[in-house]
């Protein structure tokens, strides 16, 4: 083998650790490393790619010929990946504003300006007067490779805005504060945090969670006065528990600050009287494993979602004065083995509730004065979704809440909650020629082996005829109870396009059949993620949505870790995998407390210090699990500064599948070496990243179907 000098400009003394094959596809050296348990140890001949300082020449040599590689390759397709990015960026309009909504004395709105990555934060006074800009992130991105502004909020008196900036793609957050009297920013700054953030009443206190260094874990909520030294904050709550992760937040009414603590099973909510910044905070219910709730404050009283005896979760109350004890809770709305509450507003008038039936995210409103007057919003669609819009004032007698569907760009609506009048505030405007006519969505049940079955939400163009020669483009996630809705994306048209269906398989993992889908697909029933997704494309296969030598399968995250999982599973029923951000080295991580999200998951995956869970995990790793067969083309990727999945589980991954792979199908490993867990931050240059995934995937479908004719 030879040295990688064709495709680095680097020195040759950074790429001793670094060859190529036959193909020129860059092979990593082997050097056995240990890694021990109490179970046994294990031999992980690329755990040297692991460098958490971001230093290493030899670990950035590795993934700059990845990167060459996966450019050489591309080569060939570069025009059409031009043309995707173009295609893309088309759709898009770039002068767009969202609909403005009221807070205060002032109506605040988000717009993008053509040509700009980034969007800008104004607001305009509701008796009239001019436009103010809040924050230009244009501007302040400017000399940066990533930016994001994660968070904002304004003060209670509308006088100054506390923000969360992050300019690595890390999450890892600086609070800065600007005085919207003056423009000028205050010299309250404060690093290393994390992105919630709560104002006390009298606009003078700001309370911020700070992160462990090292494991990145919110650890610690600070109260800060502003104008008063950093060093001078003061600690108000620090959890020792590290299974559990910690934000801050005002309740909608601005009337209290809350500190809420959340493990997968359980969690514990605090609040403050935020016109006693200087008070203690009190506990709305003490934690207890298998136990979780939410609230928000109602005119003396807390409305609480919970899963206490419900596991689809039901509706409670308690005065304040009552808080602290669980047994003074009473029941609003009861549990339905059939429907989970996700999420509620309330409202002076209106109990407004977000809940999953069938699958579906509808809307149910309910009158106070007589909870069995209840309506649902309707729509015309099998498959859609609905959620809740922008409403920060109590008050309010309209409900704003979102609308989209496969086939029907995002959508506010609004909707009065008396009489039922209805009003479409604004629809996402979609160019490029794109008319939702032309476009079909359907939904399916795929039975699977234990009985089940599971819901795939299908998209594709009129006219679509089934008869086993289309390619498939098949997504899906599976994990933390996240559940993958019916979006409508103007991206996936360029794949629906050029004869593509698109399907979103709803597998057990997430949420969208109720918490049993959930608990179904995680822990020690993780492998039902897995064998779902495979089951749907076997379906989809079967019944002639999609030609067998053309389906594509794609996750990102955990999603990356169902794509890991499938490949070494159903190599031979995929023509290729795209892998973004994968976790796929999950014993290994899951064994190293120091690395970030590891011990607050442990009731995701498993403790691997157990034996069960650890043999468990073993048998699915995708990482453990790479062995000698014909695996499919690969497009996987990372951010070098990722701190949700390390870089260095991918890049192992890849260096492994390079040595036992024996089909000729290109893998091909990109590393955003400027960004983090979510690509770069710009929305043309995410979509960039998009259309080299599309160009790769057509190329492989185009050759496929060269070779069946």
């Amino acid at each position: 083998m030879k040295l990688l000098t064709t495709l680095l400009c680097i020195p040759l003394s950074l790429t001793t650790a670094v060859f190529a094959d036959s193909k020129g596809a860059p092979v990593a050296e082997s050097r056995p490393f240990t890694v021990s348990s109490p179970h046994g140890d294990r031999v992980d001949p690329y755990y040297w790619l692991r460098d958490d300082s971001r230093s290493s020449p030899e670990v950035i040599a590795y993934l700059e010929a990845e990167n060459a590689y996966a450019l050489a390759h591309q080569a060939s397709y570069a025009d059409l990946v031009e043309q995707l990015t173009d295609e893309l960026i088309g759709r898009l309009q770039q002068d767009d504003s969202s609909v403005p909504f009221v807070m205060g004395d002032y109506q605040y709105s988000t717009r993008f300006e053509t040509g700009k990555e980034y969007p800008i934060y104004v607001r305009t006074p509701v008796a009239g007067g001019d436009e103010q800009i809040l924050l230009d992130v244009n501007v302040l991105a400017e000399g940066q490779d990533y930016f994001q502004v994660a968070n904002w909020s304004v003060s209670p008196d509308q006088q100054k805005l506390a923000y969360m900036e992050d300019t690595t793609g890390r999450r890892q957050y600086q609070l800065r504060v600007k005085d919207l009297t003056t423009g000028t920013l205050l010299a309250d700054t404060m690093t290393g945090l994390s992105s919630s953030l709560a104002w006390s009443a009298d606009s003078q206190h700001l309370f911020v969670v700070e992160n462990d260094p090292v494991t990145l874990l919110s650890t610690k909520v600070y109260r800060h006065k502003l104008g008063s030294p950093v060093n001078e904050r003061a600690l108000v709550y620090q959890e020792h528990d590290n299974s559990f992760f910690m934000g801050v937040g005002n309740t909608r009414d601005r009337n209290f600050v809350v500190i809420g603590v959340s493990s997968t099973v359980s969690n514990e909510m605090r609040v403050l009287d935020a016109s006693k910044p200087d008070g203690d905070f009190q506990l709305i219910a003490p934690r207890q494993r298998d136990f979780k709730y939410s609230v928000d404050h109602l005119n003396g009283r807390w409305i609480i979602n919970t899963d206490w005896d419900a596991p689809n979760y039901r509706l409670m109350t308690v005065a304040h004065d009552k808080i602290g004890d669980r047994n003074h809770w009473q029941e609003l709305i009861g549990h339905d083995e059939q429907v989970f509450l996700e999420s509620f507003i309330a409202f002076e008038n209106y109990l407004v509730i977000n809940e999953r039936s069938e699958g579906l995210r509808r809307i149910r409103l309910i009158n106070w004065e007589d909870m069995n007057q209840q309506q649902f919003l309707a729509s015309d669609e099998p498959s859609y979704v609905m959620g809740f819009s922008v409403n920060p004032e109590q008050s309010q007698q309209w409900l704003r809440y979102t609308y989209t569907s496969l086939t029907t760009p995002a959508s506010v609506y609004e909707v009065h909650m008396k009489t039922g009048e209805r009003r479409l505030l604004k629809q996402d405007v979609v160019l490029g020629g794109f008319d939702q006519a032309n476009y079909v969505t359907e939904r399916v049940w795929v039975p699977v082996d234990d009985g089940v079955k599971v819901p795939v939400s299908l998209l594709y163009r009129k006219g679509f005829e089934r008869d086993g020669s289309a390619p498939l483009y098949q997504y899906a996630y599976g994990s933390y109870g996240i559940s993958m809705d019916p979006f409508f994306r103007s991206g996936i048209l360029s794949l629906v396009d050029r004869g593509f269906v698109y399907a979103i398989a709803h597998i057990r993992g997430g949420q969208e059949m109720g918490r049993h889908w959930y608990e179904d697909g995680k822990l020690l029933n993780k492998i039902n993620t897995f064998t779902d997704f495979i089951a749907v494309t076997d379906y989809l296969v079967e019944h002639k949505y999609a030609a067998p030598d053309t389906v594509i399968g794609m996750g990102g995250s955990a999603g990356g870790l169902l794509m890991g999982a499938v490949a070494n599973m159903a190599p031979q029923k995929y023509l290729g995998l795209v892998a973004h951000v994968p976790f796929v080295d999950v014993v290994t991580t899951m064994l190293d407390e120091s690395l970030p999200l590891t011990t607050n998951e442990y009731d995701e995956w498993g403790n691997p210090n157990d034996k069960v869970y650890y043999d468990y995990m073993l048998s699915y790793s995708p990482y453990d699990q790479v062995s000698e067969q014909a695996y499919p083309a690969l497009f996987i990727t990372t951010g070098f500064h990722d701190s949700q999945v390390q870089y260095f589980e991918p890049a192992k991954w890849v260096a492994r599948l390079r040595t036992v792979n024996t089909s000729d199908k290109p893998i091909l490993f990109r590393t955003t070496m400027e960004a983090g867990h979510g690509g770069r931050s710009g929305r043309f240059a995410r979509l960039g990243q998009v259309a080299e995934e599309y160009g790769f995937l057509l190329d492989l479908v185009q050759q496929a179907q060269s070779a069946r004719d």
